[in-house]
């Protein structure tokens, strides 16, 4: 069995050794970094190029002619499914939000529309009246009225 004194000074222990530990994998993070920048600025050429473009639209239209089938498919069978379930369509939805938007559009323009009105009531109490002019005392009329009113 060895003791720690008889092994002598161990590398790193140290606190006066200041020199750097030797790392046997920098050299490889050094040659995967370079590798990586360049293949970075590789594909950032090839990306934004016309031809990527081009093939990219190409593929996407495929996919789109191709996957169309299969979700109409989708489509009916879901619609099949949720009537069963007797549950809301994507459309019957829609319908519904078009229908409260609506609504709410009537609500606003009526909540404005009672603005105006009040406010109008309001400027008109605050105007003062004209004055009156006497009018005449019409006791003629009152005496055919009361006569009329007990035959």
């Amino acid at each position: 069995m060895y003791c720690r004194a008889e092994r002598g000074p161990q590398m790193g222990n140290d606190p006066s050794d200041d020199s750097k530990r030797f790392d046997p994998m920098e050299p490889w993070r050094g040659m995967r970094d370079i590798y990586m920048d360049a293949w970075a600025k590789t594909m950032v050429d090839m990306v934004n190029s016309e031809a990527y473009a081009q093939a990219t639209g190409a593929m996407l239209d495929t996919y789109l002619a191709v996957s169309s089938p299969f979700r109409e498919a989708i489509e009916k069978a879901m619609l099949k499914t949720l009537e069963q379930l007797a549950m809301p369509t994507r459309a019957d939805v829609v319908s519904i939000a078009e229908r409260m938007t609506n609504i709410e559009m009537r609500l606003d323009d009526l909540d404005a529309k009672l603005d105006k009105i009040q406010q109008l009531i309001a400027n008109a109490k605050t105007r003062p009246e004209p004055a009156k002019a006497p009018q005449p005392a019409r006791k003629a009329t009152k005496a055919k009225s009361a006569k009329r009113g007990k035959k």
